[in-house]
This record gives C-alpha cells, structure tokens and sequence, in this order.
C-alpha cells in the first residue's frame, strides 16, 4: 500500500454546514516527502494534455430520485430538507472504509456508489415546492497543491472529481461548491435534516413500495447473485482441502460481487456444519466439511447501491443426508407457505405466522415439542421458536434490512402492497449442544432466502431461478461442478 504520509486528516462531518470546512492540517508532516519549492509546484502543474469534454447522459436512477424528492417536498411545504451524504470513516489511522454514502441521501439524488464523499443535498423552499441543489467539493485545478499533496481528495491519490456541470447533467440536479454550502444555510427557515427521526420515518416508508427502476435494479441483483452462487458450488472442492475452507466459499462470492457490482449487500455468511447454526456467522475462518452443509447468505449489491439478500443450503458433498433432507424440506415447506399467503391486502406480518404453523407442526411431528403444535403457536409459549429465533421477512431494497425507520402500522402491521420487495427465510437451526433434540439432528442448520415482488394478484419469486427443492439443489450443484 502506498504510504499516505502526505495525507490530512478528513473532515467528518455530522451536521450539512462543517461538510464546508477545508481538509485539516497534515498531521503527519514530519513523515512527508512532498517537496514544497515553487519550482516543484510549476513542475508537477504542467505538461498535462487536455482532456476531452464529454457531458455525461442523464443516469437512469436520476428520475426515481426526482419521484422521491418530490414526494419529500409535498410533505413539508415551507421547510428547508437537508440531507448529507456523509464522510469518510476511519478504518485504521489514515486508513478508511469503503465509502458508502447514507441510504436517503442515495435515494433523493440517485447517484450510488459514484457519489462524492462528503456531498450535501439541500431542498430550499420555493413557491413551486422546493428547488433541489447539490453542492459537491468540485474537481480541483492542476495548479493547486490539492492535486498532488491531499491524499484524502487529491487526484494523484483518488483520482479526478467530476465537475459540477457534469454532475449537474448526470443527476438532473443543480449543482454549487460544497464550499458556499454555509451561505445557502445562513438564510433562515424552519429545517430537517438526517437527525430528524420524522424525515428518517418518511423516507423508509417512501421506499416501501417500489417503482419500476428499482425493481428492474433488484431483478439485476438478484440474477448477480445466483453467479455468485455458483461460483461457491465450484469453489467447494478446493474449500473442503482448506482448513479455513469458510474464507474460499466467502472470497468466491465477493469476488463475483465486485466483478458484477458495486460491492456485496453486506458481509457474506459463510458458515458451515455447525456454524450454520448461528444466524449472523460472518467470522467464516471453519472448515468445510464432505458430509456438512453449508449455509451460504449473500447478496449482490449493484452500483446504484441496490442489493439481494439470498440464502441457500448446500450439501457439501453434493448430496443431503436423510436427516438433513428432512430439515431441509421442512424449511422449504415453511417458505411455501409463507408464499402462498402474499398478496395485497394480507398484513405482513402473516406471512411469518404462516411459516411458523409449519415450523410448529413440522417440530411437534418430529418429537421435539413438549405440548403440542397448537399450544406452542399460542403468542406467549412460541416454544418451536427455540429452533427459529429470527423474523421470516424483512423489506429489502438500498438497505438489506431496508424501510427500517418505517412506522410499526407501515411495516410489520401494515397491509402489503403491490411493488412491495421483501425476503422470506424461514430456517431450522439445531445447535450442536442442544440436548433437547435427538443427536442426529445437532449441528444442522438449514436457511432458504428469496427475495419476492408483490404483484396485482400475488407475488413473483424474482429468486426462482435458483434452485430451492432439495432434488433441484443436488441436480443444480452436479451441473455446475459439469460446466
């Protein structure tokens, strides 16, 4: 990695006004090379080629956002909208995490994974309703010392920003210098921004129901994924020689992510044998072991920061054993169930209770239950949930655990939609000291995640074509490991 040593520290900005404030001093100065003659900085300004300007077409996301936009302006007449993109963070000393821009601010400009750190959306109030601006640090002129020295925003180290006319023609969206920002806010009027848990609320339930831009980037996520998951079905040989097989089974997905997308929809589970059994395994440092199956939840996410959210649980070996076929097909049976009841009008939270009847009856039938399944489906008891502590639904979309902020009536008491994207996972996990189950069954666990539309009339699995029976698994990973 190369030393960063010129680098000041970056601004971090929590309220839309200090996004304006100029880079910091180099905390590191005497580590720095740079030499800082006028000579120098004649040298390394000149003798570029010009380069060819080309104005960028209007990006297909930047008309769902004006949607967004104008649906938050309808709701507050009168009032400023501020809503930031958010700073870099701090991984380690002069190190940062990817960057990744906050989920409102990604749905009112629709610029994803493209977007400028530190950007700031501000909707002024106007007599039409609002006039929406972006105000960006703009690119930087060759004749600044920005150009070369600042490794947090230079070129040198990050490469050019793009202009403020073409963000301007890529967004739909006008467009200042980050560095007027505190100006625009000096005039006075009544103001929301990211702090306010009433414009988080609105913005969760806007995205609660899809238009067709997204759903078109969802379907696109989706089929990513299902490569990515084949991707994992060739890597298990080579994972089950490795003695931290988890790690491969991991690194064969995300490196479909980056080829494919922007990045993953959040870190991979990777988690075999008895790892399956916990919900958010993400160590992923076990081995994989012939005879084991692996669960594996992944999602790709798209540039336009988009995401799946898919699980699917593979015999290692290519075949399920007896007892693992029968959990398996339980799960399955559950999330059939869950299917079978969406469509418009059904409260969301049934699509839980119907996958739960079959996880109770399918529990009580095997022994395990101490009363019986229509005592444990009773709210207070729940004793089948023992082995399904988890939720079968969550909303997907920008977030993975999307419209989180959304009122308790919108989301989980709410009514479903047509548009509406949501997953539906029920699981069947048996930890490996769980003296309450027959040993043939500890260590198993068994996830199935995908991710459905709601339709008119019902919903469509826009996961279908990954393989979900446990006969379509076996027949899916012999064809892979064929091709």
């Amino acid at each position: 990695m190369t030393d960063t040593s010129a680098r000041p520290a970056t601004t971090r900005p929590e309220a839309a006004a200090s996004a304006a404030a100029e880079a910091a001093p180099n905390p590191n100065q005497n580590r720095s090379t740079t030499p800082q003659s006028q000579r120098f900085r004649e040298w390394i300004s000149g003798g570029w080629a010009e380069r060819p300007q080309v104005p960028p077409g209007r990006r297909a996301a930047a008309a769902s956002a004006a949607r967004h936009r104008a649906a938050i302006s309808q709701a507050h007449p009168g009032e400023r909208i501020v809503v930031a993109a958010g700073g870099t963070q701090v991984r380690s000393n002069d190190t940062d995490h990817p960057y990744r821009a906050h989920t409102a601010f990604a749905q009112l400009t629709g610029w994803g994974a493209d977007t400028v750190p530190e950007s700031v959306l501000v909707l002024e109030p106007s007599t039409e309703g609002h006039d929406a601006t972006l105000f960006l640090r703009p690119t930087a002129g060759r004749d600044t010392p920005e150009f070369y020295a600042n490794a947090a925003i230079g070129e040198f180290w990050v490469g050019p920003r793009p202009s403020l006319d073409d963000i301007a023609a890529d967004l739909g969206l006008a467009t200042r210098d980050l560095a007027e920002l505190d100006d625009a806010l000096s005039v006075e009027a009544p103001q929301l921004d990211l702090d306010d848990a009433e414009l988080l609320r609105e913005l969760s339930e806007l995205r609660l129901v899809k238009d067709d831009w997204e759903i078109a980037e969802m379907r696109a996520a989706v089929a990513a994924t299902k490569a990515g998951f084949e991707d994992v079905i060739r890597t298990l040989p080579e994972a089950v020689a490795h003695d931290r097989g988890e790690r491969l089974v991991e690194g064969s997905f995300d490196r479909r992510a980056r080829a494919e997308g922007n990045t993953v929809g959040y870190d991979t589970i990777a988690a075999s044998g008895p790892h399956a059994c916990i919900l958010h395994w993400t160590r992923n440092d076990g081995p994989v072991v012939p005879g084991d199956v692996i669960l594996v939840d992944a999602g790709i996410e798209r540039e336009s920061l988009f995401t799946a959210d898919i699980t699917r649980t593979l015999p290692v070996s290519g075949t399920f054993t007896p007892i693992q076929r029968r959990i398996y097909e339980a799960v399955r049976e559950a999330a059939d169930a869950a299917f079978a009841v969406v469509k418009p009008g059904v409260v969301f939270r049934e699509v839980h209770a119907a996958a739960m009847e079959v996880i109770a009856r399918r529990t009580a039938e095997w022994g395990l239950l101490p009363i019986s399944a229509e005592e444990s489906l009773d709210p207070e008891l729940q004793f089948h949930r023992r082995w399904m502590v988890h939720g079968t639904s969550h909303h997907l979309g920008i977030d993975v655990h999307d419209c989180a902020q959304a009122r308790r009536e919108f989301y989980h008491d709410g009514e479903i939609r047509e548009g509406m994207i949501f997953t539906i996972e029920p699981g069947l996990y048996f930890q490996p000291d769980d003296l309450t189950v027959p040993e043939e069954f500890r260590g198993i666990g068994v996830r199935i995640e995908d991710d459905v539309l709601v339709t008119a009339d019902g919903c469509e699995n826009l996961s279908a074509d990954i393989p979900r029976t446990a006969d379509e698994v076996e027949a899916w990973m012999r064809e892979v490991a064929a091709r």
